[in-house]
């Protein structure tokens, strides 16, 4: 049986797969090309990320097709319910990236709090002829410890977020439609670990009392933070966006950017859909 890795695949995920007796091809094919591909090779599987999408058309011009992999959580780029009316089985792998994400958030946040891009792009260029003003405005950064995280969508990777706020002595709140309440164990490595209850809140009451911010949904109809939201917020809230670009309305997100009211500073940092203008 030959699968076909387009986006990639570890040296361990190809000697697995390759010891289960499968041909593992990992050739990139361009997307116009990819139904093409699978026939003239006869490829039972197809292993995506996020970059190569499986439609409706591969689905249906495939007859070889079995199986759609897809490394990673979100499946916005399969046709998921119509590949498995047509018998083939989508899987992905919902616990692979959860640390991955939630480390990066707190990348996310600490490079805010404490201006680390800016600085690591200015000071080299005016560190010379305005150290005192730089150092000035760098010198407000702030602390994580004792502020609120208010995390929206508390799935796996919101609770692995959780865990890590808990242990900087955050306060975490969240909210999810889906989940009424959530017992995150935060473990230590001498093997010692606590247990903390969740239960969670009203959106609007995650964005009326958080500090900082951080999305972990799914791709979906609407926004989940548009105007009224940024309305709720505090004045100076954080934001990190590793979940989709979709989820934000970038015109609105824009204009509290712009805002000399609110939001400021607000710290996006988009997986998908960067806003080419947006600075921090």
């Amino acid at each position: 049986m030959k699968v076909l890795a387009n986006d990639g695949i570890s040296k361990s995920g190809i000697k697995a797969l390759e010891k289960g007796g499968f041909e593992v091809i990992t050739t990139k094919v361009a997307q116009e090309q990819v139904a093409n591909y699978i026939n003239e090779h006869k490829v039972s599987v197809i292993l995506v990320r996020s970059a190569t999408k499986v439609r409706k058309d591969i689905i249906d011009n495939c007859p070889s097709l079995k199986i759609i992999g897809r490394g990673g959580v979100g499946m916005d780029n399969i046709d998921v319910e119509y590949a498995r009316s047509k018998g083939l089985h989508v899987i992905n792998t919902p616990a692979s990236s959860s640390e991955s994400v939630a480390e990066l958030v707190f990348a996310h946040l600490f490079t805010g709090v404490r201006f680390l891009q800016d600085s690591n792009r200015n000071m080299p260029l005016e560190g010379d002829s305005n150290f005192d003003g730089l150092k000035k405005a760098y010198a407000n950064g702030i602390e994580l410890r004792g502020k609120t995280l208010g995390i929206i969508g508390f799935g796996r990777i919101g609770q692995a977020v959780a865990k890590m706020a808990l242990g900087l002595g955050m306060k975490v709140i969240a909210a999810d439609k889906f989940v009424d309440n959530a017992e995150v164990k935060v473990d230590f490595y001498n093997g010692q670990f606590i247990n903390v209850a969740f239960e969670t809140e009203p959106m609007e009451d995650v964005f009326k009392h958080a500090d900082f911010i951080t999305l972990h949904v799914p791709a979906q109809e609407g926004y989940v933070i548009g105007k009224e939201e940024f309305l709720q917020m505090k004045d100076g809230v954080g934001i990190v966006n590793c979940a989709r670009g979709g989820v934000i309305d970038e015109v609105a997100l824009i204009e509290a950017l712009d805002s000399e009211k609110y939001y400021l500073p607000v710290w996006m940092f988009l997986k998908m859909n960067q806003l080419r203008k947006f600075k921090y």
